[in-house]
């Protein structure tokens, strides 16, 4: 480590004396995406080289994606099923009950990833089909084609829409109901888009702004706009937990966070940290992802410096932009273990299966150069 690095850490050692030295190994997460080839949603194979590979690199809780684009890998009338009946025709059977049944066997929890907001770039889902373009945020330039809408190369639904936060309760109503099994849900995605935040000029967004505020106009940037927005988001998250808690009472709810927190709270207007606070989510998932070990070691002590109980903010390790790099993962690794927050968590199974170093940092079995810092 470098000079800044030690005396970061050595800040770390003395200002948290009780979790820098944890006696147990913090549990590990992991992602798994739907977007890598081929889907581990697709065979019974690849659901079980999954489970056995978590066992072997310590991993207690999957948070699986089965919502994405509006797209469903389950059985859904809100959403296109289209990739579960698909996979169905194939395996004959569902393949996220499955994976739930073969996990809780091996003792490993299932969460369900839901991305939230982001359509990503299908412009067919069902949603648009329904609500139209209207239920997209938007900026305030003219809109000649759907295209125009795009925001970051992908499609975000607005948060204000109350046609669309019934659609969303819809969808996770879908997905308690059909697996009372899972362990838990976890929201991503539950945000506006944060590349230069000027969104937010819906028609039916702005016309609730100007009712319930007294606004005639609107000020971009102004506190009273930005505070709305946040809001927005907060009021759409707190829906989904009412409907979630309405099916499954004791079901496990979290979000993910964007990183660093200013980020999250001026321009994603996503206010995680208050959302564990008040007990309105179990946890959240810091989406601490960085390429050196400086902006990682940064990203968590600012999640620290926000958290009443770090117990319940999980840090999750971008392996994905680190393949080529395992010191620097192994590096992260244990810096966030030793942090001793809620669980280290990995993004994600795919990246791994292409990168057998990172494999060798979780499962212990990596070298001794392999493990110290470059």
């Amino acid at each position: 480590m470098n000079q800044w690095l030690t005396i970061v850490f050595l800040f770390f050692l003395c200002a948290f004396p009780k979790v820098a030295h944890a006696e147990e190994a913090l549990p590990r997460g992991l992602f798994v995406t739907v977007l890598q080839e081929p889907p581990v949603l697709s065979s019974v194979k690849d659901i079980n080289s999954l489970i056995d590979f978590s066992k072997k690199a310590n991993i207690s809780t999957l948070f699986v994606q089965i919502y994405r684009a509006n797209q469903t890998w389950f059985p859904s009338t809100a959403g296109d099923q289209s990739p579960y009946d698909q996979i169905f025709r194939t395996m004959g059977e569902d393949p996220f009950t499955l994976l739930i049944k073969n996990a809780h066997a091996k003792g490993l929890e299932v969460h369900a990833w839901v991305n939230v907001f982001s359509l990503g770039n299908n412009y067919r889902a069902p949603i648009l089909q329904k609500l139209g373009t209207d239920a997209l945020t938007r900026n305030i330039a003219k809109k000649k084609s759907i295209k125009d809408y795009k925001i970051d190369n992908q499609y975000f639904l607005e948060p204000g829409d109350l046609r669309v936060r019934e659609e969303l309760s819809t969808i996770v109503g879908e997905i308690l109901t059909t697996y009372p099994d899972l362990d838990g849900i976890q929201f991503d995605y539950i945000r506006y888009p944060d590349k230069n935040p000027t969104y937010g000029y819906s028609p039916a967004n702005i016309e609730r702004f100007k009712k319930e505020t007294g606004q005639a106009t609107i000020e971009d940037g102004s506190q009273i706009w930005k505070d709305w927005k946040r809001a927005q988001v907060t009021a759409t998250l707190e829906q989904l937990v009412k409907k979630a808690r309405s099916i499954r009472p004791q079901i496990q709810i979290s979000t993910t966070g964007c990183m660093p927190y200013v980020r999250a709270y001026e321009e994603a207007f996503q206010d995680w940290s208050s959302w564990v606070s008040r007990g309105l989510v179990d946890f959240a998932t810091t989406m601490s992802y960085a390429t050196t070990s400086a902006d990682f070691e940064k990203y968590m002590l600012d999640a620290i410096s926000k958290s009443a109980d770090f117990k319940k903010v999980n840090t999750a390790i971008g392996a994905h932009s680190l393949l080529e790099t395992p010191k620097i993962f192994a590096e992260q690794i244990r810096f966030c273990e030793s942090a001793n927050g809620g669980s280290c968590v990995i993004f994600h199974y795919g990246s791994l299966l292409t990168a057998p170093a990172l494999q060798d940092v979780l499962t212990g079995t990596a070298t001794p150069s392999q493990k110290e810092s470059p």
